[in-house]
């Protein structure tokens, strides 16, 4: 009986596993993707942020084609322990169907993320007007979440 005393003891000590942070952003899990616990957790609070309108042409191909990209390049603050993004590289898509699984790379501590051209107009009046955050997260399952999310804001 102590045995089990002690055990009960020992284990209601233990933390238990935290939700991810910033977890109220999340949308419904109707397909519990999320179900357990993330094995990476990162989030970052945007400090600041560039504009970069590429143009490129590829003179060896014919007939040439022309290219022009948008991507914005954020940095910031990592808000949780072992969170090491460095910055986020957003790029914009106009012509894809579909968009490319965000993606970390950890020798550059660069996070990638895609929208499509039409969210642009979106991000950047959050950048400019809001406190914006970065979530990335990771789940044993393989499903990935990213996002850019304000705070919670009181309506005026």
């Amino acid at each position: 009986m102590r045995l089990m005393i002690a055990a009960l003891v020992l284990l209601s000590s233990l933390p238990l596993a935290a939700a991810p942070m910033h977890a109220q952003f999340l949308p419904p899990d109707d397909l519990a993707l999320r179900k357990e616990q993330p094995d990476q957790q990162q989030l970052l609070q945007i400090t600041e942020f560039s504009v970069v309108v590429g143009n490129q042409r590829l003179s060896s191909q014919q007939p040439i084609p022309v290219t022009s990209s948008v991507t914005v390049r954020l940095k910031g603050k990592p808000l949780n322990k072992g969170a090491t993004i460095g910055q986020v590289l957003l790029t914009f898509d106009a012509e894809s169907k579909s968009l490319k699984k965000p993606a970390y790379d950890e020798g550059s501590k660069t996070l990638s993320l895609n929208y499509p051209l039409g969210q642009y107009r979106t991000i950047m009046d959050l950048l400019r007007n809001d406190t914006v955050y970065v979530q990335f997260l990771t789940y044993p399952n393989g499903h990935i979440w990213a996002d850019l999310h304000t705070g919670a804001v009181r309506a005026r």
